[in-house]
């Protein structure tokens, strides 16, 4: 073989050994990737809640009797004295044959005794004044000293008597009176009969200026006492109430900044921790497991005029600040891994994965803050697969 097809045939296995190598060397892995950078960083506590009124006002029947139907209607407008529902004396009940014979006969008996007691009345004022006049008598014969002092003592005392029995006449007059008008009342109620004079209604009034939240009774009939009818409320008062997981709950603190998103209006609303109540209750979430949540209230501190749609219990989240700068490195929380006794990321070096380790400080919800191992602008493989490792080709993508 001459040296020219030697030459030739070393070129020709060069080749083909190079396509064989570029053949069998490993493809570079695909991976998303995202760059550290510096910007606004917040760590929060995210929950559902509710809004809630802080003062409600339950108007109930103070007594019991005929509830009026009711004109107001909920969301209506209502002011501090404004009478808001009437209530006005039961219907008598309906009497039976006998009974109602029985009080004709007590009317009977009633006018009959009155008349018992007039007569007898007229014969003590008869009596009284005939010893006012025997008295006068006597005492014009006693200045003449024509009869002794025992007699005119005599006289005075029948006279004082007779004044006394016909004053007790008289009362028994007036108690035979009552009596008749009582037995015609009872006899006047035959069947039900319903009393709607205007002095016998009892009005209830609104006791602070607001809206009416619900309406518990509409129609008119016989309401108990004690039995709710509206409630009242005052929206200018409405605050949201978050019920936390208690390990959240003692990381909130009074006047702590919170953000209420998703409340149905445009723009989030600007809110700030009024209460962290200090007991908690157990809640069985969806899936089945029990939790300690604790109660926080939060005051809505936006102009009202931003949230004037709102109302009492209306479903709002709400997410609480617990710690916020302007200036911050971070990187997205699905970059780092947990790799012996550290936190590891993969960063992007000449096309090549690189494993970096790095300290991290607070997080919040995507993102995570870096203290050290990272600068900003360098690239981190996000959600890092098992093809990934330190020194392997990756494609990266934005």
């Amino acid at each position: 073989m001459n040296r020219k097809k030697k030459i030739t045939t070393a070129i020709f296995l060069l080749a083909l050994g190079g396509l064989l190598f570029l053949a069998l060397m490993p493809s570079p892995v695909s991976v998303s990737t995202s760059a550290a950078r510096h910007g606004y960083f917040a760590e929060y506590v995210e929950d559902e809640g509710y809004t809630r009124l802080r003062d409600t006002y339950t108007i109930s029947a103070p007594i019991s009797g005929l509830l009026r139907r009711l004109e107001l209607e909920p969301g209506d407008q209502v002011t501090a004295g404004d009478a808001v529902f009437t209530i006005e004396p039961a219907p008598a009940p309906a009497l039976d044959v006998r009974t109602r014979d029985q009080a004709r006969e007590n009317l009977l008996a009633a006018r009959a005794r009155l008349e018992m007691a007039r007569a007898e009345h007229h014969s003590r004022d008869v009596e009284a004044r005939f010893a006012e006049s025997e008295y006068l008598r006597q005492q014009q014969l006693f200045q003449r000293d024509i009869i002794a002092d025992n007699v005119l003592e005599k006289a005075l005392s029948d006279q004082q008597r007779s004044r006394a029995a016909e004053q007790a006449a008289a009362a028994a007059v007036e108690v035979a009176r009552y009596e008749m008008e009582n037995a015609r009342a009872v006899l006047e109620v035959t069947e039900g009969t319903r009393v709607s004079a205007e002095d016998t209604l009892l009005s209830i009034q609104a006791p602070v200026s607001g809206v009416v939240l619900r309406r518990d009774r509409c129609c008119e009939g016989v309401i108990q006492a004690g039995e709710p009818v509206l409630e009242i409320g005052n929206l200018d008062q409405l605050e949201v109430q978050v019920d936390v997981l208690s390990m959240d709950a003692v990381r909130i603190a009074k006047g702590m900044r919170v953000l209420l998103e998703r409340w149905g209006g445009g723009e989030d609303l600007e809110g700030r921790v009024r209460r962290v109540e200090p007991a908690g209750f157990k809640r069985v979430s969806a899936l089945g497991v029990d939790e300690q949540r604790v109660p926080v209230q939060v005051e809505i501190i936006s102009p009202r005029l931003q949230w004037q749609n709102l109302g009492d219990g209306f479903r709002i989240e709400a997410r609480f600040v617990l710690w916020e700068e302007e200036e911050v490195l971070q990187i997205p929380t699905s970059a780092l891994f947990r790799q012996a006794d550290g936190w590891k990321v993969f960063t992007v070096e000449n096309r090549r994965a690189r494993l970096r380790a790095v300290d991290i400080g607070r997080r919040s919800g995507l993102s995570t803050q870096i203290l050290s191992g990272l600068a900003a602008g360098e690239l981190v493989i996000t959600h890092p697969g098992d093809q990934v490792a330190d020194g392997v080709r990756v494609n990266a993508q934005d």
